[in-house]
């Protein structure tokens, strides 16, 4: 496993990073027993996988808190509150800790942050997650943005303002590269390690609805027909752009992560590939691949 130096956090992590939520949630979206999603955890730990990432929403912290029991301190772990809910960040984020099973947590997202919402949250929101910080609840102060809702990444640009982010997760594909453009530049400059999600969803996985994708925006459903395998050529666009540190996967299946890092591990598309996907999706900055 190819490992990384994870921004200003200096903590050295896996490229691959093992995502609980998506649409399969280690397999409980799709009827997997508790054991079978915590055989999942556990194999990309064994995988060389150090960076696990769970959010109260998902539903699944409980199973990594079970998986990763006796392993604590070989994982990165990093879990996220929602923003307007009933509880305070403080009392999420002990609840989050009691599911996983630990004190503290190595990076805490803000999950899925909207442009609204962050420019209402004030000072005191990050006053609140310094304070955490201080008392040794969480390490590393994160947000991720929601990527569904702001595929143009309005939001992570006025967040990172701020300059108080270690860690930000972000929306970045094959189908929609324009956080090149709007965030990269930004968190580089930092030194704000990125976490990328959305780098396969439905889009790349489905041919029916990649042909959609395509007749809508290159006006050719055969427009990727040039990569052999395109799952594969996803995980090692998003792997390789300069700017980002890990990329995110989900499954419940361990033949499928086993599949899915050995492509985020795999060499650099060609610098031909790359420039046709450069021709086919530069303008793009509303597409998911959800």
């Amino acid at each position: 496993m190819d490992t990384v130096r994870l921004g200003k956090t200096n903590l050295e992590v896996s490229v691959a990073g093992l995502g609980c939520g998506g649409h399969s949630r280690l397999g409980q979206t799709h009827g997997a027993t508790e054991a079978e999603s915590i055989a999942v955890v556990q194999r990309a730990l064994d995988l060389g996988i150090n960076l696990i990432d769970t959010a109260r929403a998902y539903g699944t912290e409980e199973i990594v808190g079970k998986a990763i029991k006796g392993r604590r301190h070989d994982v990165v772990l990093s879990t996220k509150a929602l923003l307007d809910t009933e509880d305070s960040l403080t009392a999420s984020l002990d609840k989050s800790l009691k599911r996983l099973g630990t004190d503290y947590v190595d990076v805490f997202f803000l999950h899925g942050v909207t442009l609204d919402q962050y420019q209402r949250i004030g000072p005191d929101c990050i006053a609140e997650l310094l304070a955490l910080r201080d008392a040794g609840k969480l390490r590393h102060l994160a947000i991720s943005e929601r990527f569904a809702d702001d595929a143009g990444h309005a939001m992570l640009p006025i967040a990172l303002a701020d300059a108080c982010w270690d860690v930000v997760m972000v929306g970045f594909s094959i189908l929609n590269p324009s956080a090149r453009t709007r965030v990269f530049p930004i968190t580089t400059e930092q030194d704000v390690a990125v976490l990328v999600m959305f780098a396969v969803r439905k889009a790349l996985s489905s041919p029916d609805e990649l042909h959609k994708v395509l007749a809508s925006v290159a006006h050719r459903e055969d427009a990727l027909d040039f990569l052999v395998d395109i799952v594969d050529a996803a995980y090692r666009f998003a792997r390789h752009e300069p700017g980002t540190d890990v990329v995110l996967t989900g499954t419940g299946n361990v033949a499928h992560l086993e599949s899915n890092v050995e492509s985020i591990n795999r060499r650099p598309l060609s610098g031909a590939y790359l420039a046709r996907l450069e021709t086919l999706f530069r303008n793009v900055d509303t597409l998911t691949g959800n």
